[in-house]
């Protein structure tokens, strides 16, 4: 299944689709029903202005926060992780949290305006990092593209790619008719997508075409994760980021979309990372996932309330 892509933005370079086989959705579709009802209420979602949007973020976030949704969570997690902020200041950034995830939902459902106005004439921060990120995707070689849940992700792929990146992110298979709106979405902004199966060796095989990997850093993950340092404890985190640079000997860049006024957003930019490099008596590959998650965490503590708090982070505790 796939959809044709956005129409460049004026200034933009024209944008480059990714391999044929990455734009197909695989997931579980809804009942008939439920389809229904869901694809009704996308509708109306779609049609809604930015304005209008900004209200219903306001009335669902602001509700999600009152009924204390994962809220215990938050707070727990803000807790530990920022010490020195206080009891108030930590109970707003979680209050905080809730406006940005329903944003971030309203948004990656609607079917038009996704990207920001004018969005290509803001200054992206990192423009060392930027301009080596080009100069990398010049030569005809993808890069390794790593972001977190914060501010809108799904929207920062999309200005990525209009800035002339191919792009391929790491997903699940998805259930449901919203899931299937969210997929449906990233391949008409011009995005593959690559699932869990194979996915280092897809990875490994795009960046070779000269198509980047976007992929989410900061979930935690049950089995088969290396254990670094997020926020002064360690989480479970996937490796196939820092493997996939070990075999394919090209850097990684940290790529985040701040939220700036609510609707506009700035891109912030870190590297490159080096790949992994044989070191005596280092986990190479811990290393390499631990330097480059420390640069999220560098950003998420300068604007803590665009990242996904309610998220169990820290819910695999490492061996003993």
């Amino acid at each position: 299944m796939s959809s044709p892509a956005l129409p460049p933005a004026p200034s933009s370079p024209p944008i480059r689709l990714t391999s044929p086989h990455l734009r197909r959705i695989i997931g579980e579709p809804p009942g008939p029903l439920s389809g229904f009802l869901s694809n009704v209420v996308l509708r109306i979602l779609a049609g809604l202005s930015r304005g209008s949007r900004e209200v219903l973020v306001r009335w669902v976030g602001g509700l999600a926060h009152l009924l204390g949704i994962r809220r215990r969570v938050a707070l727990e997690n803000l807790e530990r992780a920022l010490p020195e902020r206080s009891e108030a200041e930590r109970r707003a950034i979680a209050k905080g949290v809730y406006f940005t995830m329903a944003r971030t939902a309203l948004e990656s459902l609607a079917e038009r305006d996704r990207l920001p106005l004018n969005w290509e004439h803001e200054e992206t921060v990192g423009q060392e990092a930027w301009k080596a990120l080009q100069a990398h995707v010049a030569t005809g070689k993808g890069a390794l593209l790593v972001t977190a849940h914060f501010g809108n992700w799904e929207t920062l792929g999309g200005i990525l790619i209009r800035r002339g990146i191919p792009l391929n992110a790491l997903v699940r298979p998805l259930k449901g008719a919203i899931n299937l709106r969210i997929a449906e979405n990233r391949l008409h902004s011009g995005a593959g997508l690559i699932y869990p199966r194979g996915a280092v060796q897809e990875t490994v095989e795009a960046i070779h075409r000269g198509e980047s990997v976007y992929m989410l850093l900061d979930q935690a993950i049950p089995t088969k994760g290396v254990f670094v340092p997020f926020f002064g404890r360690l989480a479970s985190t996937t490796p196939a980021m820092a493997i996939a640079s070990q075999r394919t000997q090209v850097p990684a860049w940290v790529v985040m979309g701040v939220r700036e006024g609510g609707t506009r957003m700035r891109v912030h930019v870190e590297g490159p990372f080096p790949p992994p490099a044989p070191s005596e008596g280092q986990d190479i590959i811990t290393a390499h996932t631990a330097q480059v998650t420390a640069a999220l965490e560098r950003i998420i503590r300068q604007y803590p309330e665009q990242w996904m708090w309610l998220h169990r982070r820290w819910k695999y505790p490492p061996p003993a």
